[in-house]
């Protein structure tokens, strides 16, 4: 093999090869035609290194032929040796003195057992990401020599934030077309993954039946927008979620070694109105059911500050981590997103809210156009990271303006880009709330009529699915507990116990 290397080295084209002074690219072509060599002889080498090593691994480029080919027909259960695979390849290319179909015997015949595949698998796969390292330096040192006006010094940082993160993420920089054979293996991987979770669903449960129901669970790079107005508990609904995902989560690890989530998932809480403290409490008086105004003013029993020290407790190890920064840029989210799922793991990301966010400034630019810039980059985030975003957002004051107080999607602030960015949009909407504050005076008979109307509302929500890209709209009722700002699925009629008169 050592005389074919040297023999193929010197035969490559005179453009593949790099002229004494430069330092040549990282590679190892011995290990390449070693890999190649043992699938030729047995095809089982393949699936020691497919769920990792990808074509645009090899540096030669006839290896990146010889690897995808072999790659379909072995996929297709069909043999791939020297002799199925020649008629794939440009039979008029030549290597020297050596044909194509004289190279592929060659790698055959010189080939070694498959035991080590995995190791020269690895071995090519750590090279090419040198290599790429060494070109988002080349660029990055280009760029700053370089650079256009319009591209500051932290636009071009969080470009190559974003590179370097991508890279360390996939193994390779994603950009360009992809093969649409490379998206059906995707899309049968997601339906094998959803056959294998809790409870059938393609995304990430919520928790909560009556959403799952209808969305199939949080659908990844897809952002969410929850929006309500003041007092509906938009804020509470997304805590209550946060909470079930980390509570539920169950750690796995990919084919390449990287964890990954079984059920459940690591959570990133972008509070920009409630402090950390302010946020924990809350959702520790949910758990606990002990009322967080209470909590507040130090009026809880012994009997109550057990069970919050117990809650406490238990929910020391959630994957929920919490960034109070206020006021923070899409930029800076985006960063701090990147670097916690590089560091611990990332699988939903919630924001509260999106009026509070800020865009570049620019002069001239309305609001408008920064919520624009901030839904844009939120589901760019979302495609980026692989994770559902759910971004909390107000809605503006006609609602109150009208009879059916049930929020539309022109109700949402800046409704434009957030209606046209969003994959789902969902409200929250608590009859509830308004009868509580239309009471009548006592003692009339449209006191008596509120009476009933406050009765048949009471401890119910409604969360209206007003736009869903992947599936139908509609409303989920759900429970609420007000006291302890906690949603629920309704008990169904055919399931509660037996009543008797």
């Amino acid at each position: 093999m050592a005389e074919a290397v040297t023999k193929f080295e010197n035969n490559r084209p005179k453009s593949d090869r790099q002229e004494p002074g430069y330092r040549l690219a990282p590679h190892n072509i011995e290990a390449e035609q070693a890999l190649l060599g043992a699938i030729l002889v047995n095809n089982d080498a393949y699936y020691r290194v497919s769920d990792f090593l990808k074509p645009e691994h090899f540096f030669e480029a006839l290896h990146q032929q010889i690897y995808k080919v072999a790659s379909d027909m072995i996929r297709a259960a069909k043999r791939a040796d020297p002799r199925t695979i020649k008629t794939f390849l440009p039979a008029e290319e030549k290597l020297g003195d050596m044909t194509v179909a004289q190279y592929l015997a060659l790698l055959a015949a010189e080939a070694t057992t498959i035991i080590n595949a995995e190791d020269y698998g690895r071995s090519i796969h750590d090279l090419a990401l040198r290599r790429n390292l060494i070109r988002i330096g080349e660029d990055m040192v280009n760029i700053a020599y370089d650079a256009p006006v319009e591209m500051p010094p932290s636009g071009q940082i969080e470009d190559a934030e974003r590179r370097l993160f991508e890279l360390a993420e996939t193994g390779s920089y994603k950009g360009g077309f992809h093969e649409f054979s490379t998206a059906i293996n995707t899309a049968i991987d997601l339906a094998a993954a959803a056959f294998q979770r809790d409870g059938g669903l393609s995304g990430i449960s919520t928790g909560i039946r009556q959403l799952d129901e209808r969305m199939g669970g949080l659908q990844r790079s897809d952002l969410i927008i929850l929006a309500g107005r003041p007092g509906m508990g938009k804020t509470s609904l997304a805590t209550n979620i946060a909470f079930n995902i980390a509570h539920s989560y169950e750690a796995d690890v990919a084919p390449d070694g990287t964890p990954k989530a079984l059920n459940g998932g690591v959570v990133g809480f972008f509070s920009l109105e409630m402090s950390a403290d302010q946020l924990a409490t809350r959702i520790i008086s949910e758990q606990a059911e002990v009322s967080s105004s209470k909590i507040r003013r130090g009026q809880i029993t012994e009997a109550e500050y057990e069970k919050l020290a117990f809650c406490a407790q238990e929910m020391q190890k959630l994957p929920l981590f919490i960034d109070e920064t206020g006021g923070i840029s899409i930029a800076q989210l985006a960063a701090r997103a990147r670097r916690l799922k590089r560091q611990r793991g990332l699988d939903v990301m919630v924001v509260d809210y999106i009026q509070l966010m800020q865009a570049s400034k620019r002069a001239g630019d309305s609001r408008v156009q920064e919520v624009t810039e901030i839904t844009t980059g939120l589901k760019a985030l979302a495609k980026e990271l692989d994770i559902p975003i759910i971004a909390l957002s107000q809605l503006s004051r006609q609602v109150e303006s009208r009879e059916d107080k049930r929020p539309q999607l022109a109700d949402l602030r800046e409704s434009g880009s957030i209606e046209q960015d969003a994959d789902v949009v969902m409200f929250v909407f608590r009859e509830e709330y308004y009868v509580k504050n239309r009471e009548p005076k006592p003692g009339t008979e449209e006191h008596l009529k509120w009476e009933k109307d406050m009765v048949e509302s009471q401890g119910k929500a409604e969360v209206i699915i007003a736009k869903q890209r992947h599936g139908p709209t509609g409303t989920a009722k759900l429970g609420f507990q007000a006291e302890f700002t906690r949603f629920s699925d309704l008990a169904d009629d055919d399931y509660l116990p037996e009543r008797y008169e």
